[in-house]
């Protein structure tokens, strides 16, 4: 039986907004965004895709317009914020996927991949399988990637570890917290289409009795913290970061290590600053395209 094909909303922007539109888009029309930079152009493209022509919901125009404004208005380059709708094949939508995304090795000891691909991983390499468009964090972005080499570099030893994720988006980096031995594995995010795909990833990926994925409010982070972790993922935007600094540091072990991602560059000096003046001290740092990301340690 032939299928029907699909709905494809997308906004043109660049990777400096790509996150924020990711995260306007998603919101806005009531499913998963994607996102798709093409290096040639320098251009990011997000994207929804659906059965239904749903950028005709009321007022959804209109919304995503305010919503780039907003994301204009905060200081970031939006680009054309053009907004096309277009009726693309089934077969078409999922082999342009398969042409763009390729395996991610980390260190020799984690291979992330998409579910088409057979690559067969390295001996004792961790496997972590995510198919993208169907769910935020691939790592592909340059912040996801910082934090899943630094997952691999923190996990040096056999002694018990434990990692929160804040921002848990896909369940990417929980997932390959627990495929490389941590625990327990925690992680949080607002959003609950965030939290039910990232279950459903853990689950396709063999993780989800070893993987606490809640719904919850970063600024909402219980003091005294009940439990601190040897190593925090916070790949999140800097105000939020630097407005609940005291309340994440506080979920943090003594001799751990604090991973702060998703940070445009023109920001991040101002991040390392606000932190060190809690007692840590910068560690290592990255900076690729317009994102910054820093490992913290206590001074």
């Amino acid at each position: 039986m032939k299928q029907k094909p699909l709905w494809r909303t997308s906004v043109a922007t660049t990777l400096e907004a790509e996150d924020a539109v990711t995260e306007l888009l998603s919101a806005t029309l009531g499913q998963p965004a994607s996102s798709f930079f093409n290096v040639e152009t320098q251009a990011s493209v997000v994207s929804v895709y659906s059965a239904q022509k749903i950028i005709l919901l009321p007022d959804a125009r209109e919304k995503i317009l305010a919503g780039l404004k907003r994301i204009k208005n905060c200081g970031l380059k939006i680009g054309s914020g053009k907004i096309t709708v277009s009726k693309v094949r089934r077969e078409d939508w999922a082999e342009s996927w398969k042409r763009h995304f390729k395996p991610i090795e980390i260190g020799g000891k984690l291979l992330v991949k998409p579910g088409w691909i057979k690559r067969r991983p390295l001996k004792n390499q961790a496997v972590v399988v995510l198919d993208p468009g169907l769910c935020f964090g691939t790592g592909q972005h340059p912040t996801t990637s910082f934090c899943l080499g630094e997952i691999v570099r923190c996990r040096a030893d056999e002694r018990p570890q434990s990692f929160l994720d804040l921002g848990a988006g896909s369940g990417i980096l929980a997932i390959a917290a627990a495929k490389l031995g941590y625990q327990p594995v925690h992680a949080l995010d607002f959003d609950p289409e965030a939290v039910r795909l990232a279950r459903a990833n853990a689950r396709v990926n063999g993780v989800s009795n070893r993987i606490k994925i809640m719904q919850g409010d970063v600024t909402k982070l219980p003091l005294p913290a009940p439990r601190q972790y040897d190593l925090i993922c916070a790949n999140l935007i800097s105000n939020l970061l630097i407005r609940e600094r005291k309340r994440i540091v506080k979920q943090l072990r003594r001799g751990g290590t604090l991973v702060l991602a998703g940070i445009l560059r023109s920001e991040f000096s101002q991040l390392q600053t606000t932190f060190e003046k809690l007692g840590l001290k910068l560690a290592s740092a990255k900076g690729e395209k317009e994102w910054c990301s820093g490992s913290f340690c206590f001074a």
